[in-house]
């Protein structure tokens, strides 16, 4: 196993958990950056106000993308997993 596979497989893996991170991420940025903005506006500042609208989002994306998450990081095991013998040769 050279440095060069090792460094592969480990860029494999964060940008397969960067494209399943963000769209949660994303979400919950633009989420958190509207609510604090509408606060700031209102003066209302009720800290279940900028909590409830996140989870809903975060359920909402799961939903619609959950399939497509668990896809990516299926298929980034499944590779893993059928190059693993060429990972751990002498």
């Amino acid at each position: 196993m050279n440095i060069d596979s090792v460094f592969a497989v480990a860029q494999n893996g964060l940008l397969t958990a960067l494209l399943v991170a963000a769209p949660i991420l994303g979400l919950v940025l633009l989420l958190g950056l509207v609510i604090s903005l509408l606060q700031a506006v209102t003066g209302l500042q009720e800290p279940t106000l900028s909590f409830v609208p996140k989870i809903a989002g975060v359920a909402l994306v799961l939903i619609v993308l959950g399939p497509w998450m668990l896809i990516q990081l299926v298929d980034f095991a499944a590779n893993l997993y059928a190059h693993i013998g060429g990972l751990v040769g002498p």
